[in-house]
């Protein structure tokens, strides 16, 4: 058996002189980074008064809320719940359909392709910012103080807040649609909304109502946190029976917001595959 030739260390280091003799700089950057995480840690528990003692004897005072909540009951309330789910899944339907509606003529505008001028493309890229940085708990809070309590300011809290992130992400997948269709109406002398209409919306549209579906799932959620604060449904039934400590109701209420979500989920991702189906079939 042949040997291998010996290793030329001494024309790897002149070829290579950076990866042997690394500055101290390069060196440390690691180890310096992971000590300054590590500092930055132990103070955000050290300012936030985390303490293990405190969550061992809160451990008796869980334990005691779980035993209390077997087994579920909704008592006589149950037909109370489930109008409160469904005003819950409204919520979360009609804020999203409102935000996608609204959204999707406001990402033309902030896309590149259809806006190539960054003055124009600019305020409106940062008006969607700045809609999207506030939570939908915050813009619940707002819209109560405006329209009062109750479902309307549910539904307003979603679209508002859904509204910024589907026009990054409408935007996003305008950008990244394939631009020889686009040159192909062009070419045959349509116009800038023929290219839109006939180029651009058959390509991106089944990744927009992926996109809508997965958010009607997650809004059902982010419904059931709003309606504590007093924006209607389920939210605000979980919150009284907290108040009041019917641990047996909390825990139905839970297991229905559970199910809800999870044939959402089961519903939704059915529909996704049927959408990227026919796009792959078309």
């Amino acid at each position: 058996m042949s040997r291998l030739p010996a290793p030329d260390t001494e024309g790897l280091y002149a070829r290579h002189p950076g990866v042997f003799d690394r500055p101290l700089s390069a060196r440390l950057a690691t180890p310096l980074m992971l000590l300054g995480a590590s500092a930055i840690f132990i103070f955000g528990l050290v300012h936030l008064g985390f303490s293990p003692a405190r969550m061992l004897a809160g451990l008796h005072q869980l334990g005691w809320i779980t035993m209390m909540m077997i087994p579920p009951d909704p008592g006589a309330s149950l037909p109370l719940y489930l109008k409160a789910l469904g005003e819950t899944l409204s919520i979360a339907l009609l804020g999203t359909t409102l935000a996608a509606l609204f959204a999707l003529p406001v990402s033309l505008l902030a896309a590149k392709n259809i806006v190539p001028s960054n003055i124009f493309r600019f305020p409106v890229r940062r008006f969607l910012d700045s809609i999207r940085g506030v939570d939908t708990l915050i813009w619940a809070l707002v819209w109560i103080n405006v329209v009062g309590l109750g479902p309307f300011a549910g539904v307003l809290a979603i679209a508002v807040s859904d509204f910024g992130a589907f026009g990054k992400l409408f935007s996003e997948a305008i950008e990244g649609a394939d631009h020889k269709q686009v040159e192909g109406i062009r070419a045959s002398g349509g116009n800038a909304l023929h290219e839109i209409r006939f180029g651009l919306m058959p390509q991106v549209l089944p990744v927009i109502a992926g996109q809508v579906l997965y958010f009607i799932e997650s809004n059902t959620r982010s419904a059931t946190i709003i309606g504590i604060v007093g924006a209607g449904g389920i939210g605000l039934q979980l919150a009284e029976q907290i108040r009041v400590l019917e641990w047996q109701k909390v825990s139905f209420l839970i297991l229905m917001i559970l199910v809800a979500v999870a044939a959402i989920d089961w519903i939704s991702s059915k529909l996704r595959f049927a959408i990227i189906g026919r796009r792959a079939i078309v």
